[in-house]
């Protein structure tokens, strides 16, 4: 003890440096902390299979290989007919030829990129409490004597009784014309198929742009069609056909190419022109889920009636927000407090005794909802596209706070 002298340290001197190891070890070992701290972006942790781009503004599907066989026919076959094809035309015929082909091609591009690289329509999955509350008020659903049934909603769209089934993997109630893509694995609004040759799905956000595209494709197919023909009529005059090809071989690729191409465009094109025009999508199409062959009770609930309505319904409706919210944060799940039993958790903004068809009913077996599937998510799924009611279920209404066994199977 004698050897040692101890001195006072006046308050507010700084803390030497401890024995533990040097400050560069300190920084060191807290960089990787510091790292794994950074906060991530949705995209990144995004659950569905799909590839993002650009920090996650731009969006594909994992399996896009048939996509870029897409791109290339159109590139290669339109570059060969502007190398081979038009100076020729151009020169013998009119100049409006690679003026009309070169604004086919790039809508054409411009509508597959449109198509291929944008949300189409998919709803977020719900949070784990917020899966908890719903599992949990279905699970008190049931009592010793009383099983329900099997987890779907019917709720009436104009006088239509539509049946709305639940999600296992998105873990909610999926609204009207929603269907889960097996490709993709996400719920998509207004499903109408998963198309290879964009790579992406086709649904609510992007159905204009593919039919866009596909319509504007047949011109242009027919169009390089035409001309290609016309440009070896042209040459084959006082000359042998066959010397004429090997002059040009190149019109002879993209004669083929156009010709094994141009029926399927059209026939495509045709297709979802007649779905349009009734308001239907593949899926539905497909599934004959609006017939009038199976009963008016089957009827197109989402049909205006007109063809020019229906129209103007599909093709020139309000652009709709994306729900996924690439660019955001992944924050932690904050929790909904629990609800008591019978009860789902409320997560509109609507008043349920707006939704009510009768006062004495305790339990609302269905919602009356609007016109068509647009209207729909005006009035009903509003709350859905900011991330509240029908994304994560469409709340069965309880009046007075009691159940009803009777009326919770004719809601179910």
């Amino acid at each position: 003890m004698k050897d040692c002298e101890y001195r006072q340290i006046p308050p507010g001197t700084p803390a030497a440096p401890t024995a533990s190891g040097p400050p560069s070890s300190v920084a060191t070992s807290t960089a990787p902390a510091t790292l794994a701290s950074r906060p991530r972006r949705k995209w990144e942790v995004f659950p569905g299979r799909n590839r993002f781009y650009c920090g996650g503004r731009l969006m594909l599907a994992r399996h896009s290989s048939v996509f870029l066989l897409t791109v290339g026919l159109i590139v290669v076959t339109s570059g060969l007919f502007f190398a081979f094809d038009c100076p020729f035309l151009a020169h013998n015929l009119t100049m409006a030829i690679p003026i009309i082909a070169g604004i086919l091609f790039f809508f054409v591009i411009s509508c597959l990129l449109q198509t291929s690289f944008r949300d189409p329509g998919i709803l977020p999955r719900a949070t784990p409490s917020e899966a908890a509350d719903l599992e949990k008020w279905i699970d008190n659903l049931g009592t010793s004597t009383y099983r329900p049934p099997a987890r779907t909603m019917e709720v009436v769209i104009n006088k239509y009784m539509v049946k709305l089934k639940y999600c296992y993997t998105c873990k909610m109630f999926r609204p009207p014309r929603t269907s889960h893509c097996s490709v993709c694995d996400n719920c998509v609004e207004r499903f109408d198929h998963h198309c290879p040759w964009v790579g992406n799905c086709v649904g609510k956000r992007n159905y204009r742009f593919f039919y866009a595209f596909i319509l504007s494709l047949s011109f242009l197919t027919a169009f390089i069609f035409a001309c290609v023909i016309t440009h070896l009529a042209l040459r084959s005059q006082g000359n042998d056909f066959l010397t004429v090809l090997k002059t040009t071989p190149a019109s002879l690729l993209e004669l083929v190419i156009c010709f094994f191409s141009v029926w399927s465009i059209f026939g495509l094109s045709g297709f979802h022109t007649y779905l349009i025009a009734s308001n239907l999508t593949t899926n539905e199409d497909l599934k004959g889920a609006w017939s009038n062959k199976r009963g008016s009770e089957f009827a197109n609930p989402y049909s205006h009636k007109s063809v020019l309505n229906n129209c103007c319904a599909v093709l020139c409706g309000p652009f709709y927000p994306s729900l996924i919210d690439r660019r955001g944060f992944v924050q932690a799940d904050a929790g909904t407090p629990s609800t008591p039993k019978g009860e789902i958790p409320s997560f509109g903004t609507k008043s349920d005794a707006s939704m009510a068809e009768t006062p004495s009913q305790k339990l609302i077996p269905a919602a009356k909802l609007s016109r068509d599937s647009d209207s729909f998510a005006s009035s009903c799924l509003i709350p859905l596209q900011i991330g509240l009611l029908a994304q994560r279920s469409l709340s069965l209404l309880i009046h007075n706070g009691q159940e009803s066994p009777s009326t919770e199977s004719q809601a179910s």
